[in-house]
């Protein structure tokens, strides 16, 4: 029993490659949920709780137009969202019925529909300054394009901007940054222009470091069919 429960949490471990902050309390908690979660739960519904937890927390800054303490809803509403997407790659790999593409596929789709979610309720809370929502969503958006190059390139699917900060932590700063606008009101847009600063920033050093790997790519394509003519 122990060494089917430890190949499991190695399996966890191995299926994606994390380098961000929270990394280590994030990868217990996980394998700590993995081992007490009820068998008839399947990755398909943890993918649907996830999901359930994007709209909780898009409603929370919708519905704070008519009440500010619905920005509180974004806490759970963000906890639900982590605890089902964080999950259901996971048990998968943890009982051995990893479907990679299908995972992947459904993953991604997922997290756009959220993302553009987020930004329409961001877009009508900040109906002022919409442009600032749009602008820090699209940097946000740039995250998943550039993981995606970097996994065509590299064949490593790594989703921590600039190595540090993973969806977690950016959970975790929208969360508090979304409750910081019912005690500081026009907190969110000051957040917004300095999170689209900081995003175009390591959206850039990565854009620069992957273009570096691409052209590292392209001499060993070039070199490789020289050397077989």
């Amino acid at each position: 029993m122990d060494k089917t429960v430890d190949e499991g949490l190695v399996r966890i471990r191995s299926s994606r490659k994390r380098t961000n902050i929270l990394r280590e309390p994030e990868f217990a908690t996980i394998e700590f949920l993995c081992k007490i979660m009820p068998s008839f739960v399947t990755p398909d519904m943890l993918s649907a709780i996830g999901f359930l937890g994007s709209v909780i927390a898009a409603a929370s800054v919708y519905l704070a137009i008519y009440n500010k303490y619905f920005l509180f809803l974004i806490i759970p509403g963000m906890a639900i969202q982590w605890f089902g997407d964080s999950l259901d790659g996971r048990i998968a790999y943890y009982r051995n019925t990893p479907r990679k593409w299908y995972g992947w596929l459904l993953d991604m789709n997922l997290d756009w529909i959220s993302t553009a979610m987020m930004t329409a309720a961001y877009v009508i809370y900040l109906h002022d300054t919409p442009l600032v929502a749009l602008l820090f969503m699209a940097m946000y958006g740039q995250t998943f394009i550039l993981a995606l190059m970097r996994y065509k390139i590299t064949d490593i699917y790594l989703i921590d901007a600039d190595g540090l900060l993973g969806p977690t932590e950016l959970r975790i700063i929208l969360t508090v940054s979304t409750a910081m606008e019912f005690f500081i009101p026009g907190f969110l847009f000051w957040f917004g222009v300095a999170g689209i600063a900081i995003l175009f920033v390591i959206n850039g050093v990565d854009f620069y470091k992957l273009v570096q790997l691409a052209n590292s790519k392209d001499d060993e394509e070039r070199a490789k069919k020289a050397s077989q003519q």
